[in-house]
């Protein structure tokens, strides 16, 4: 048996990493300022991460969720202090996809609606209906086509606006991501989240906030959403969560009621996973990597907007993309193949800079100075 073969691969084994810092098998160094999609968020096997989840395979990695599992109460209890959301209630699950899949859900058991508004260049994940409001055709399957999905373009007041006047009553939820990832790092703007929020209200939907790339801290606030001033009912979140163990969640405002049996899952919540994300949150608190993702991610935007032939710069903390003109875009192969760094991209030609939140200014700098080179190669 092969490989099914649906990713483009680098040509590099990476064997060992350690913070920001990745080794190939051949003990060739390189830089990570990527993290895997945004994964990374405390750094490679950090210390105290590491002996967390080893000491916890020592007593048990897994039960289902038909008994207590005590630090599911941990978890919830100190994500909500850091994130602000203290009175919201926590669903696990073990990824993205499945973090929206139970959101989208949940907001049409809420209003008994089916309709959903998400927005162009959205992504939200491959699972049935996250994957109905991705905006990419390529990747929804005939099976996942659904007319209960409507696509509006971003932060476009008065398209929203007048979709609601028009099928309001009809609107299960509408759903954004605070900054899109895949759609190459442009951030919702404050008065349309405002709006989202106040249409919502209005017309009694869900606003749900797809954290799963933008939030976890990597802008510099918990949940990038939340810099707008106004209050999500479900945020969804996975990817900088286990710092690359698989586990996903959604916060759930009080307006919504429990009841057993509404949603479930066979391994979200195991006991690995919680522990994983349990260790991250004691990294983000007793390091304060939320101030330096902003600060280093200041320091990152900044001297990028002094390059001439960047087109533009986007983001927010540690979610930065960077355009670039069409005869640069060898720019993030290069940087790679050339410089031993590795960076994301969103098509055409926009570079996606996503570090674990603790990196600092000297690896801020070794970027800058091979960003610098790769433009004047």
């Amino acid at each position: 048996m092969e490989l099914f073969k649906v990713y483009p691969l680098n040509p590099v084994n990476i064997v060992k990493a350690q913070g920001s810092t990745l080794w190939d098998q051949t003990g060739k160094e390189y830089l990570d300022l990527y993290g895997g999609h945004a994964v990374i968020s405390i750094g490679h096997t950090h210390p105290h991460y590491v002996a967390k989840i080893t000491e916890q395979l020592h007593n048990i990695g897994f039960y289902s969720n038909s008994i207590e599992i005590p630090i599911q109460t941990q978890l919830a209890k100190q994500l909500g202090e850091v994130s602000g959301k203290a009175d919201f209630n926590l669903f696990l699950c073990n990824s993205g996809a499945e973090a929206n899949e139970n959101a989208l859900k949940l907001a049409s058991f809420h209003t008994g609606r089916k309709k959903i508004i998400s927005f162009s260049k959205a992504f939200h994940g491959r699972t049935s209906l996250a994957v109905a409001a991705t905006d990419n055709p390529s990747i929804v399957a005939p099976v996942n086509e659904t007319d209960n999905v409507v696509f509006l373009p971003f932060n476009d007041e008065e398209a929203l606006t007048n979709a609601f006047q028009s099928f309001g009553d009809e609107i299960a939820a509408v759903i954004i991501e605070g900054i899109q990832g895949v759609g190459g790092i442009r951030e919702a703007s404050i008065p349309f989240l405002k709006l989202i929020r106040s249409l919502c209200d209005t017309y009694n939907s869900v606003f749900i906030a797809d954290s799963v790339q933008c939030g976890y801290g990597r802008t510099g606030i918990f949940y990038s959403h939340d810099y707008s001033g106004v209050e999500a009912d479900i945020y969804s979140m996975a990817k900088g969560m286990g710092n690359g163990f698989p586990i996903g969640a959604i916060s759930i405002s009080p307006k919504f009621k429990a009841s057993f049996g509404l949603l479930g899952t066979t391994f979200g919540g195991n006991h690995l996973a919680c522990v994983a994300a349990v260790a991250v949150l004691d990294v983000i608190q007793e390091e304060n990597l939320l101030e330096n993702a902003k600060r280093i991610g200041d320091y990152l935007i900044s001297e990028l907007k002094q390059f001439n032939q960047v087109l533009e710069v986007r983001g927010r903390g540690l979610m930065i993309g960077i355009e670039l003109p069409e005869e640069l875009a060898h720019v993030k192969k290069d940087l790679l193949s050339k410089h031993a760094i590795f960076t994301g991209e969103a098509k055409p030609n926009v570079i996606r800079i996503l570090p674990a939140l603790n990196i600092n200014q000297e690896i801020a700098d070794r970027f800058l100075t091979a960003f610098e080179q790769t433009l004047k190669a």
